[in-house]
């Protein structure tokens, strides 16, 4: 009796057709890959999660238990947490005056700069006027101005204006250094619209005022949220404008940055709210990322991409 052997190449190829064991193991590698790739992001995500968590935690914990352990010691029973370290922020310190202070700087600094950029933007990418691509590039060209450099001379015309220390100050500096990566970024979002919707829209007689409002600004939503989203956090996050621009002139109009580095010098030794006041100033940037956290990689792709 006498046994057949298939050849070698009839054998490999049948095993790559198998839709069983052929597929299977050319799948392994991948997911295995797959799996080690989330086992990394999820071990990075821990470990920048850590202090985060230690800070929240921290928060709750009364000032006697802060100095003697670390906060992972909070989670084991008896657990000692209270709320009065945030009570003691908003009542005590001017946490409060300074959280609303930062909404009415961080609020009009965030819509003016975009409002003046979707204009700009518009007219880059759609109307043709003498020096379009050389005025673009100045403007861009701006971004690499560092904003110290600015600060003396801003300072002094300000002070020649006299609003000096006022909410106005702080508006026009905002939206003067937003202005370079938000026309860039609104730029080339619009240029990369469909150039037939705008074609259209001119041989039915439509104005460029009408193509802005009913075409580039619906079509353009998701850049103005991501733009919105770095725009509102670099003025809520921001120390050194507010300080220069407002400072001494006037404290009461001061935001919550500013009140939080001062915190523990103003309350002699007041170290152990610095969590506490974190978290607050933490709240708004949270609920406007998230809310708006959709658009978000739309915007920065869309803005990026075309040059």
């Amino acid at each position: 009796m006498t046994t057949t052997v298939p050849p070698r190449h009839a054998t490999t190829a049948a095993a790559a057709s198998d839709p069983v064991h052929g597929s299977g193991q050319r799948r392994r590698p991948g997911r295995r890959r797959r799996l080690f790739l989330h086992l990394a992001v999820l071990a990075i995500m821990g470990l920048w999660a850590v202090p985060t968590i230690g800070l929240l935690i921290n928060s709750f914990r009364p000032q006697s238990e802060l100095g003697r352990s670390g906060w992972w010691t909070a989670l084991a029973p008896p657990l000692h947490f209270t709320m009065e370290n945030y009570r003691e922020v908003v009542e005590q310190s001017g946490i409060g005056q300074a959280f609303v202070n930062s909404l009415f700087i961080a609020i009009p600094a965030t819509i003016i700069p975009i409002a003046i950029a979707a204009f700009a933007a518009y007219a880059f990418s759609w109307m043709e006027f003498p020096g379009r691509d050389i005025l673009f590039v100045v403007v861009v060209g701006l971004l690499v101005v560092p904003l110290q450099t600015t600060l003396i001379p801003v300072l002094r015309a300000f002070a020649d204006w006299g609003i000096t220390g006022e909410f106005l100050a702080v508006w026009l500096a905002h939206t003067g250094y937003g202005l370079p990566f938000a026309v860039y970024l609104l730029r080339n979002f619009m240029g990369s619209l469909p150039k037939s919707v705008f074609e259209s829209a001119a041989m039915d007689g439509a104005s460029h005022v009408t193509t802005f409002f009913r075409i580039a600004v619906p079509m353009s939503v998701p850049a103005f949220a991501a733009l919105g989203i770095f725009q509102f956090l670099f003025v809520w996050n921001d120390l050194l404008v507010s300080l220069i621009y407002i400072g001494l002139a006037n404290p009461d109009n001061l935001p919550l940055t500013a009140t939080m580095a001062n915190l523990v010098n103003s309350l002699g030794g007041g170290w152990y709210l610095l969590g506490a006041a974190a978290f607050l100033s933490m709240l708004v940037p949270l609920i406007i990322f998230f809310t708006l956290q959709r658009y978000f990689v739309r915007g920065i792709v869309g803005g990026a991409v075309k040059g």
